[in-house]
């Protein structure tokens, strides 16, 4: 089968990042562990842990931008700021709860703290919106077990796969 461009967002969450106190190294990580797709990243955006300027992005890069995948890094955790998911959850149509639960699953392999993740993951319309951690070994450890199956995913996103078309 054809290899296919996928259309990235980067939204890197962080307050101190979008106040330009702190370098987002998850944000480049991503694209060098992507490096091995046929990824365009069209958007990067840092943003402060606000549920709704998250929401406002995703929104944005969905419906007008129409990007195939959208990944967020950071505001996953416990701290009161951290509300990346239920901008998350604010914004997708279905889930995808097997995306993050074999990222669990990979971290919990390097760490049991991986089990404190909230991260959640969907559909808005044909994009798919996955949560990942903040730290750069976390988006590392995430991405490894899900670059398999990113490619079948936005083919079956689109709608555009085997029997499916």
């Amino acid at each position: 089968m054809k290899p296919i461009t996928i259309r990235l967002g980067i939204l890197t969450v962080s307050d101190k990042g979008s106040a330009g106190e702190r370098q987002d190294t998850s944000g480049a990580a991503i694209r060098e562990v992507l490096a091995s797709l046929d990824v365009a990243v069209e958007r990067h955006e840092i943003v402060p842990d606000e549920a709704e300027e998250i929401a406002a992005v995703l929104r944005r890069w969905t419906d007008e931008d129409k990007l195939d995948i959208i990944f967020t890094t950071g505001g996953t955790g416990f701290d009161p700021r951290d509300v990346t998911p239920e901008a998350t959850l604010a914004v997708v149509d279905r889930l995808t709860p097997g995306l993050t639960e074999a990222m669990r699953l990979e971290g919990m392999r390097h760490t049991p703290n991986a089990m404190l993740s909230r991260a959640t993951a969907g559909l808005r319309a044909k994009t798919i919106i996955i949560n990942l951690p903040g730290s750069e070994r976390a988006v590392r450890e995430s991405l490894a077990c899900l670059v398999p199956v990113l490619e079948h995913a936005v083919r079956t996103a689109r709608g555009r796969y085997g029997d499916h078309a």
